[in-house]
């Protein structure tokens, strides 16, 4: 299903084949990879090559974060305006125009043409390097017949891929997976999303917002979203449902038959009707999506060339350093090292040890805190882009109190001036999870319309360890929000 365009895959590549060595190689072209190389070598004389196999931008630029957004918004924007009085009466019964949306996704994604990605690398002094990277040994990285020494550090930057469980013809069908939602040319009629994590709601949102009339969730557990505080997913499913969305918590994929199932590249109907059976029932759909995970793309990695195994999340230190590797030289950032799968951690991973390399390499200490990842340990914000909004950082109150933390919960419905004034009907929660011992927030969580907004507050509270009393001096804004946190703090006393 390879179909996208590397515009840029001979200019300057003849020139860097005499090169055999780099100060700083990168294998893996994405956002995290870029943000390692380029911290790793800027205001020196250092030199860092990006090895990518596939687009320079990564899944993110491409087949993730960008391109979802671009679906989830205008959906977003449509329902606000529906609870709009003098904007509702305008917009009537109308639904979305789905070529201008998929046009403007594709503006995003540049028609999968990383041009302007490989633009950025050249001028910040990086070069691209095409292929497939892995290691050969210590300091060492063939692509394809070309040998490729490091002075100071290899990075490992590749990510993950996309699980598609073992299901009886599962995947024979050939099911969407992430990549296929995310670009999709053709929006089907009726869909089974297997999952109920974020990518499986995200795109169901989407899918909905877009036309789609028929879907049925297969979710293995019972709940949605379930990595979040309950009252998140439950608001979630009882959206959907209200859509006519049909969930099938505890269910079990038995098995799938797809007789005409046909290559047809990322993003358009591959085959003829799909039909699964679930818990015994039988439900036939234009399209399947998988949404069941992702594992590490470590696999093919030559990991073993230096002792450490392939195909699992490759574990690293604080300064991620790979672990069981002698010699400061191999790092390992992004979801490839299964901290933290989001780009924003990920980019964040990459700062980190982009620094760290450019340190080691002068000789500093690495004494100050810029030179450790900490916010994986407890204090990662995300967003998920549903209707509504979900978003929180750091801990939730079932993992604080197996933590021992002595917690107290302070939670309200988001009901202030600035939440009536942006949408009627509007209607949300938030909770804190507070360690009373230190009377600070070690998680937060928001849900309901433009809660995206609120989350960076509290993950500064989280990180800078405010306790609460000093919250009371942060005074939010009238009429916004944000005043939700007034709101939390007179809960409390």
């Amino acid at each position: 299903m390879v179909q996208y365009l590397r515009a840029r895959e001979y200019r300057g590549v003849m020139s860097q084949e005499t090169k055999s060595e780099y100060d700083v190689i990168v294998i893996g072209g994405g956002p995290v990879g870029e943000n390692a190389a380029s911290y790793a070598i800027a205001g020196s004389d250092r030199t860092a090559a990006i090895i990518e196999a596939e687009l320079v931008g990564g899944e993110c630029s491409y087949w993730a974060c960008m391109p979802s957004k671009a679906l989830l918004v205008p959906g977003s924007v449509l329902e606000q305006a529906r609870n709009m009085p003098g904007v509702k009466e305008i917009v009537g019964d109308r639904e979305l125009d789905t070529a201008a949306v998929l046009a403007r996704r594709e503006s995003y994604t540049h028609g999968l043409d990383d041009s302007s990605q490989v633009d950025w690398a050249e001028g910040a002094g990086i070069d691209v390097i095409r292929g497939h990277g892995r290691l050969s040994g210590p300091r060492t990285v063939t692509v394809g017949d070309r040998t490729i020494t490091a002075r100071h550090a290899v990075v490992l930057a590749t990510g993950t891929t996309a699980s598609i469980p073992s299901t009886p013809g599962l995947r024979e069908a050939l099911p969407w997976v992430s990549r296929d939602a995310t670009n999709l040319h053709k929006v089907p009629e009726r869909v089974i999303v297997v999952g109920g994590g974020v990518v499986a709601c995200e795109s169901v949102t989407w899918l909905l917002s877009l036309g789609t009339r028929e879907i049925t969730m297969v979710v293995r557990g019972k709940s949605l979203l379930s990595g979040n505080e309950p009252f998140a997913g439950e608001a979630v499913a009882k959206s959907l449902q209200d859509k006519g969305v049909r969930i099938l918590f505890g269910a079990s994929l038995d098995g799938v038959d797809r007789p005409d199932a046909r290559d047809t590249g990322y993003g358009h109907i591959h085959g003829g009707p799909v039909t699964v059976t679930v818990n015994g029932e039988s439900v036939t759909a234009d399209e399947i999506v998988v949404a069941a995970g992702r594992r590490p793309a470590s696999g093919d990695l030559g990991l073993e060339s230096v002792g450490v195994d392939g195909g699992t999340s490759i574990e690293v230190d604080d300064h991620l350093q790979v672990r069981g590797v002698d010699g400061e030289w191999l790092y390992a950032v992004g979801d490839v090292n299964g901290r933290a799968l989001l780009t924003h951690m990920g980019k964040y991973q990459g700062r980190v040890c982009g620094d760290v390399i450019a340190a080691r390499a002068t000789a500093q200490q690495l004494g100050e805190s810029r030179f450790s990842a900490s916010a994986d340990h407890g204090q990662i914000p995300q967003v998920v882009f549903t209707s509504p909004e979900v978003s929180a950082v750091g801990i939730f109150e079932k993992e604080a109190r197996d933590q021992g933390i002595d917690v107290e919960i302070v939670e309200s419905d988001i009901a202030v001036a600035g939440s009536s004034l942006q949408q009627d009907n509007y209607t949300g929660h938030a909770k804190l999870v507070v360690d009373k011992t230190t009377d600070t927030i070690v998680g937060a969580t928001f849900v309901g319309p433009g809660v995206a907004e609120l989350v960076h507050a509290a993950t500064i509270a989280v990180v800078g360890k405010v306790p609460l009393d000093s919250l009371w001096h942060a005074v939010p804004s009238y009429p916004t929000v944000s005043e939700i946190w007034l709101r939390l703090l007179e809960s409390r006393r």
